[in-house]
């Protein structure tokens, strides 16, 4: 009878965020154009860098593969959240919440990779700009995308395949926008040690990790243009710098201090908000902040527009 309880649930309850009923329409309308902005800035990136063979560099092909993970890490979990909040009953598949972890993962932890592959372009970029050609060859290029693409699958298949080992009673309400691996921990009625355990460990591996040597790459990027005596240089190499770490800062320390500390102190309100913060506003800002500022994309969008201006005129 207990095992024909814990495995009865075929679905969650989402409850989605604590908007006051007379504020539904009006977040429901910003968090839709926060999603279509998010989509379309990083599908112009995406593109951009296709059509435009001076983008063909080691940069923008990592950049172009950013921007297809923020798009996908964000329709993750948007869509169903938009849709949800439109719906009586916001629900979801055991199923499809599963999926949503597996892709959830896999979309997120990709970003994070090629965060890493981005700091080492611009360190090999600005500190061995001589050797850059033979350094950042095609096949290093490749081979980090699809090293990135392989090591994101295994971390997201481990998480899920520990998640759907474990049974659920009769709580089938997730206090959550979508399916959070550490909300459905708190619901579930299996002993979670190994899942906690492999959050910590693998969350050690594949986020601190890599933030370090983002952190890294950037302090000895500043430290060699501090050597070179061009104000212009140090500017401009400060703004990149700035730019990248501001969102590598929001994204990382969002996540770190979820799933990596402590979350007893910490309201699910809070918890939920911090969310918000690398699932939409990260991936709808790296296009600007990344791409859109970037004078080589304006260059690329120019000419294609007035490619498409120049026949009506004709």
């Amino acid at each position: 009878m207990t095992r024909r309880n814990q495995t009865a649930i075929s679905q969650f309850l989402l409850l989605g965020l604590p908007i006051p009923p007379e504020y539904q329409h009006l977040f429901y309308a910003l968090f839709l154009a926060m999603y279509l902005t998010t989509v379309l800035g990083n599908l112009t990136i995406i593109i951009l860098i296709l059509l435009d063979s001076h983008l063909h560099t080691p940069m923008y092909l990592f950049l172009s593969n950013l921007s297809f993970a923020d798009l996908c890490f964000s329709s993750v979990t948007m869509p169903k959240f938009l849709q949800n909040m439109q719906s009586q009953v916001p629900s979801i598949p055991y199923a499809g919440c599963l999926a949503q972890i597996y892709f959830f993962l896999y979309f997120g932890d990709l970003g994070n990779f090629l965060l890493v592959a981005m700091a080492y372009d611009r360190y090999v970029a600005i500190c061995f700009p001589l050797h850059y050609m033979s350094i950042m060859s095609p096949k290093l290029c490749v081979s980090l995308v699809v090293l990135s693409w392989v090591l994101t699958t295994f971390h997201a298949m481990l998480h899920t395949l520990l998640m759907a080992r474990l049974s659920f009673c009769a709580e089938n309400v997730i206090p959550h926008f979508f399916c959070d691996i550490s909300a459905l921990l708190k619901l579930s009625c299996s002993d979670t040690h190994v899942n906690e355990l492999v959050i910590f460990v693998m969350g050690g591996i594949i986020l601190v990790i890599p933030f370090v040597l983002i952190i890294v790459s950037y302090v000895r990027i500043v430290s060699s243009i501090l050597k070179v005596p061009s104000a212009r240089g140090i500017r401009k190499a400060f703004s990149t710098c700035g730019s990248h770490l501001s969102v590598v800062s929001l994204f990382y320390g969002t996540v770190i201090g979820l799933y990596l500390c402590p979350s007893a102190n910490n309201s699910t309100v809070k918890e939920t908000v911090m969310s918000l913060m690398y699932t939409m506003v990260t991936p709808m800002l790296n296009p600007f902040i990344y791409s859109l500022r970037n004078k080589d994309i304006k260059d690329a969008l120019e000419k294609i527009m007035c490619k498409k201006q120049i026949p009506s005129f004709l």
